[in-house]
């Protein structure tokens, strides 16, 4: 339930069926239209120390933030093709660093022209400056989920949804104890149900491996996600309703349309550029789509309903929230993470999956054959390989705020003065994969965490929005669901090792994470 920058990868448009009439909503409500990113500044702390007092203290040498932003539409319009095409993004990156010899630097960050109405920020790019982006008594993260621009919130039935609001704003505490009381009302379903559907994933996978020498996992794993997410949380099955098979698709367009200015989804460039990157997609194309999406989620989570009325949110208000926390933070979460945690894993050969499976088998004996949360604790490595693919590619790459005061940020070498209203970014795999924090800091070091001296290094996994060490408040911006997403991946190496011995693969690019094809299965054989 993370925030988190993602494409899908069905983007076939279809009509969907009429909504029913008997919902008290209207998704598309035009109550609010599209919000440029606002400069205002919210809650700023009591008395923040002075900048040049702040310079004074760092050990470090005040140096000038590198870079600039170039001549107006040319210096954004020039970034934005580096970032997309001429570079790629991680070379977008690593050469800049290398030109300004800093990993803190200024540059323009996509989509710019002309959905984005300031694309400039300082980049911040190591382990030491960038859980500055966490401090929201430093940074502000009203209206930063998607960066330099906020999609339409035509898209979300007219609210601003819980990922888009900043903790001093009332709602925001509100709609996270919401996200508190439906992970803990779930809890007990999570387990059987995550059975449950990884199991018709394998028997897929294994059907498909029988009749085609192969197996997708990608396709196989969002019919999986989706309707474990619907079971665990909300104890529906969609394939029972009228939502039928259909959610994962109709997740993917919808998200789509809101994280389309961030993506490269293999189209001709000018065409892509001038489709998805410079203008909005209009919402009213998947507003049919998006009513049976709310339909589903209305009609199955009452109980969490009658909740959010208690604590003063509407109904309808709560149902998008849902829809979003669902489909786009967790759905989307397990579509990204677990095709990556297969492609580490998978690379990683027999010798890490002899282990694995020793230990998780030995456990799970131990446990009187049950999987629970005790077990896996019981599980060192498996914990270490989901800690491990969190770490080298983490879910959420893109984190966002603006600077609430001047203040003075540091990194490794040097500090820089920021001034208040600067929006900072950070790009998370290279703070993840800092060197200096990190040794084979670019490698899958399985049993990395393992061990206290591996466990004293997981404040420094950030995947969650904050440190593997902290805990999400209503005070905070952390993922309500950090403990969950922790749970289903240590869940999916569980169940995958109970079930074989080692599997093998075929990884190639998809415009989200990893495209994983299952080229064979060992059946467990101990």
């Amino acid at each position: 339930m993370a925030s988190t920058s993602l494409l899908y990868t069905s983007l076939q448009l279809q009509i969907p069926t009429q909504r029913s009439s008997n919902l008290p909503s209207r998704p598309f409500s035009r109550r609010l239209i599209l919000r440029p990113v606002s400069a205002s500044v919210s809650e700023k702390p009591s008395a923040p120390s002075s900048t040049a007092a702040q310079a004074e203290a760092t050990k470090l040498p005040i140096r000038k933030i590198p870079g600039d932003y170039g001549l107006p539409l040319i210096g954004p319009l020039k970034d934005r093709l580096d970032y997309f095409y001429n570079q790629g993004r991680d070379e977008f990156f690593k050469s800049r660093i290398q030109k300004h010899q800093s990993t803190v630097f200024r540059v323009n960050m996509p989509p710019g022209p002309f959905i984005s109405p300031n694309p400039k920020v300082v980049v911040l790019l190591d382990g030491k400056s960038f859980p500055v982006l966490f401090d929201v008594t430093k940074v502000e993260k009203r209206d930063l989920f998607t960066g330099t621009y906020m999609s339409s919130v035509e898209l979300t039935g007219g609210y601003r949804v819980l990922s888009y609001l900043d903790p001093s704003e009332p709602n925001h505490g509100k709609l996270k104890k919401l996200m508190f009381f439906l992970l803990k009302s779930s809890r007990d379903r999570v387990i059987p149900e995550f059975h449950t559907s990884y199991t018709e994933l394998f028997e897929k996978l294994e059907s498909e491996l029988a009749s085609k020498g192969k197996g997708n996992f990608v396709e196989a794993n969002d019919q999986a996600a989706f309707s474990f997410l619907a079971r665990s949380f909300y104890g529906a099955n969609p394939a029972e309703t009228q939502l039928g098979q259909d959610g994962p698709k109709l997740v993917s367009k919808w998200v789509l349309f809101q994280l389309g200015p961030l993506l490269v989804i293999g189209l001709p460039k000018l065409f892509e550029e001038l489709l998805i990157h410079t203008f909005p997609l209009p919402p009213v194309l998947v507003k049919k789509d998006y009513q049976r999406l709310y339909d589903f989620f209305y009609n199955s989570s009452t109980i969490v309903l009658d909740e959010a009325e208690k604590i003063g949110v509407s109904r309808d208000e709560a149902c998008h929230n849902l829809l979003f926390a669902t489909c786009f933070n967790s759905f989307g979460g397990m579509k990204f993470l677990f095709p990556n945690m297969i492609k580490w894993i998978g690379r990683s050969g027999v010798k890490l999956h002899t282990r694995l499976a020793k230990e998780i088998r030995s456990a799970i004996r131990s446990n009187g054959g049950e999987v629970t949360m005790a077990a896996m604790e019981r599980m060192p490595l498996t914990k270490s390989v989901v800690y491990e693919a969190l770490r080298i590619e983490p879910p959420v790459s893109l984190q966002y705020g603006r600077a609430k005061h001047d203040m003075v940020i540091e990194s490794h070498e040097s500090a820089f003065e920021v001034k208040e209203g600067e929006m900072l970014f950070g790009f998370q795999p290279f703070a993840t994969k800092d060197p200096k924090i990190f040794d084979r800091s670019e490698e899958f070091v399985a049993d990395r965490f393992v061990g206290e001296e591996g466990e004293r290094l997981l404040k420094h996994v950030l995947w969650s929005n904050g440190p593997e060490t902290e805990s999400p408040t209503v005070e905070n911006k952390q993922c309500a669901g950090k403990d969950f997403v922790v749970l289903v991946s240590r869940l999916l190496v569980v169940e995958l090792f109970l079930r074989y011995d080692s599997f093998e693969i075929e990884v190639g690019r998809s415009a989200l994470g990893a495209s994983v094809t299952v080229t064979s299965l060992q059946r467990a054989s101990f």
